[in-house]
């Protein structure tokens, strides 16, 4: 019996389950689970995007095209398992966003506490259907529980200037609610040629936490971005800048004759995002949860469109004819995109070994598009898109567009998941299935002289989506899994760029995937190896169509096998060290139809899908000093179907240099840090726009050559020369 008073101290460190420096974690879910924490977001560049952060995961090949974070990348520039980012759901808190080009203008990286990726895998209560290539997952800050803050200021190369400052409301009385808003600002200037990026983003965090283990957790972003359109080079135009130094990017001052003034090409974007999980405990074996969902955005797209060919081809709003050689603008114009949704599920311990969960999945999308055709601005600067004077119409008064799409879905889901649990929880077998019923279409409206032609497509598509798991963990060190999935896909919304003369929706992507893995972790290192095997039919691609706008094509069937392998070490001396490996072989299963004929791909290396992803990270602390190297290589790939396009291989890397202050007045562990990108000043290309059918005339299966009128080279996104940026922060 004490005879005095006990003391139990409990401690709580949110790194220990971390390896490399925050470039992995120890994991136990019965799937492949990459992802990086915040101890290594919080050691890069503040402006850094989504796509910086995960592009040492092993099953990621990523692309960015500038330094600022301003803008993402190129739908399609991320590729994961012979698959691309088009075939992977990209989630904030569970809730689904815009898409891996977009998800940097729903959060800034200060209010991101995690970035998790499961490569060809979902969980069934998600709301998904598109996850071939599986999910990634931004985990939100957590408000604190006190009053404060933190500020940081960032200054760098292209005349990066950004200011971050989050306000913490604390505990709020009594009422267990707690919350944060943020706001950021960031310029920069183009790497490549003229023009300006500007970024405001506004975060909003709430949390209300219960004492029987409920929670609520909303998060909601507004985000507003005005930047230059990229000019993507081709081959020709990318060697000819690496050969010579002549660049391919916007011209600094207007020309009349050619129409690439970068105030010409420019995006303007608003985006609004919100998820707000709830989750209920009713009683000690029922659980209700709750995950609405809301994604608004509109802006608009301008691009030179050369110039009127002669006097009287077309007529201003105002009713002024316009002459010929008088430069026009071309809009990609968003007037509304609208995605909203909620899932609803609940979970029954039916016995210490059996937990049952069923729910419903709701989801609506709308979305509309104009592309109407105006007369640029004196200046050379791009009209208002909504300034009527300055559109164009025909003498018979029908308006100079290239057309106007309405496309969406509306989907309703039910899914059901049994879960058993044995030898105190070391076996763990799960079966579900997802059954979707999706009504789809399309509205697209043509205009000529004549007048205007309208083609609606539509499908319903009712979808199965069986789930299975089993997962044995033989003792603390060492776990294997075996994972398989039913996936599906359809062409995006805003991806349904219908030629005229094709009436047809692009097929249904349908995927069938396997997965083996093996887990050890000790006090030292953390190992995780994961087999994969994809069947991909009706594989879904993008084609780039300039103004930063993709089509979707079918691309026949593909086989996808490989493995990833993951090691991370605690830190030893101060030392983190990280490194991961893919071995990819993917194969293209059809031959691709061309010019009345086939091209012969069956049996060749699927496009986009390089052999050797490899990472290196090591990560130093010592005192209040901090360091993080980062090195990525990826193979040589295939960028066109007919395999007559390849991009080579190529290094990327990236250096992280920081010191901790000790505190100071109302200054909470001050933080100076400068951040490296591309050391060596390599000029390479680390990705593509899309994929394009074949870049030369190729040979066909009736032994003609395909027209010369099909052939399309790639264009490319190109590694950003090498950057600094110097950071101050802390928190208060």
């Amino acid at each position: 019996m004490a005879t005095q008073k006990e003391t139990i101290n409990v401690k709580m460190d949110r790194d220990a389950r971390n390896g490399g420096g925050g470039m992995m974690r120890l994991e136990t879910a019965s799937h492949a689970v990459q992802s990086v924490g915040k101890e290594y977001i919080a050691a890069q560049s503040p402006q850094s995007s989504v796509v910086d952060l995960v592009r040492n995961l092993p099953s990621m090949n990523v692309a960015t095209e500038n330094t600022s974070g301003v803008t993402g990348s190129a739908t399609g520039s991320a590729e994961i398992r012979g698959l691309t980012d088009s075939d992977m759901t990209i989630m904030v808190n569970g809730g689904p966003v815009a898409g891996f080009g977009y998800v940097n203008e729903a959060i800034d990286s200060e209010d991101m506490e995690a970035v998790n990726v499961t490569p060809g895998s979902s969980s069934i209560d998600l709301p998904v259907t598109s996850s071939a290539a599986g999910v990634m997952n931004v985990v939100t800050h957590t408000p604190s529980h006190k009053f404060g803050g933190m500020v940081d200021f960032s200054y760098g190369s292209n005349n990066l200037s950004r200011e971050f400052i989050r306000l913490e409301s604390g505990d709020i009385l009594n009422s267990g609610v707690r919350s944060y808003i943020s706001f950021s600002n960031t310029h920069a200037r183009s790497w490549m040629g003229a023009g300006i990026n500007e970024r405001k983003n506004v975060d909003i965090g709430i949390q209300k936490d219960f004492d029987n283990g409920s929670n609520i957790k909303l998060f909601a972003s507004y985000d507003r971005t005005d930047a230059m359109m990229s000019n993507y080079p081709t081959a020709d135009e990318f060697y000819e800048y690496k050969h010579t130094g002549n660049g391919y990017g916007r011209s600094a001052s207007f020309d009349p004759s050619n129409n690439d003034y970068w105030r010409n090409n420019t995006t303007h974007w608003n985006e609004f995002t919100m998820s707000a999980p709830m989750h209920f405990v009713a009683t000690r074996r029922i659980s209700f949860d709750f995950k609405p969902y809301l994604n608004a955005a509109t802006g608009s797209t301008s691009d030179g469109a050369g110039t009127a060919d002669y006097t009287g081809e077309y007529f201003a709003g105002n009713g002024a004819s316009v002459s010929g050689g008088q430069p026009l603008t071309y809009f990609f114009n968003q007037n509304n995109m609208l995605q909203i949704g909620a899932v609803a599920s609940v979970t029954a311990k039916l016995s210490r070994h059996n937990h049952l969960t069923f729910g419903y999945w709701y989801e609506h999308n709308d979305q509309t598009y104009s592309m109407p055709l105006s007369v640029t601005d004196g200046n050379g600067a791009s009209p208002s898109v909504s300034d009527k004077s300055a559109q164009l119409f025909y003498a018979s008064g029908q308006p100079v567009s290239y057309g106007m799409l309405h496309s969406g879905y509306e989907l309703n889901a039910l899914f059901i998941e049994d879960t058993e649990k044995y030898f105190r929880d070391r076996l763990i077998v799960s079966a579900g299935l997802k059954y979707a019923m999706i009504d789809y279409w399309a509205k697209n409206t043509y205009y000529d002289e004549t007048g205007k032609s309208y083609f609606n497509l539509g499908r319903n598509s009712n979808v199965p989506m069986p789930h299975f798991s089993v997962s044995y963990r033989f003792n603390p060190h060492h776990q294997i899994y075996i994972n398989a999935e039913g996936d599906f896909r359809q062409p995006a919304p805003q991806s349904l760029y219908v030629a005229s003369n094709v009436n047809q929706l692009p097929k249904n992507q349908y995927s069938i995937k396997e997965e083996l893995g093996y887990r050890y972790n000790d006090k030292h290192i953390i190992v995780d190896l994961s087999f994969f095997n994809y069947n991909i039919t009706d594989r879904l691609l993008n084609v780039y169509e300039g103004a930063g706008q993709t089509a979707t094509i079918n691309g026949g069937n593909q086989t996808s096998r490989g493995f990833d392998l993951m090691v991370g070490a605690r830190p030893i001396h101060g030392f983190s060290p990280y490194a991961s490996i893919e071995y990819l072989n993917a194969t293209m299963d059809s031959n691709i139809p061309l010019d009345g004929s086939y091209m012969p791909t069956k049996g060749h290396n699927a496009v986009m899908a390089p052999h050797v992803l490899a990472n290196f990270g090591l990560t130093y602390t010592y005192k209040g000093f901090f360091s993080n190297f980062g090195l990525h290589y990826a193979s040589s790939q295939s960028t066109s179907l007919a395999g007559d396009e390849r991009m080579p291989g190529y290094v990327s890397d990236t250096l992280a240099l920081g010191y901790h202050f000790h505190s100071y007045s109302f200054m909470q562990t001050p933080t100076f840090r400068l951040n490296f990108t591309n050391l060596t000043g390599s000029i390479v290309r680390t990705g593509t726009t899309g994929v394009t059918t074949n870049a030369n005339s190729v040979r066909l299966m009736n032994g003609m050559m395909s027209d010369p009128d099909y052939n399309s080279p790639n264009t490319y996104i190109v590694e950003p020369r090498f950057s600094m940026t110097g950071s101050i922060s802390t928190s208060f």
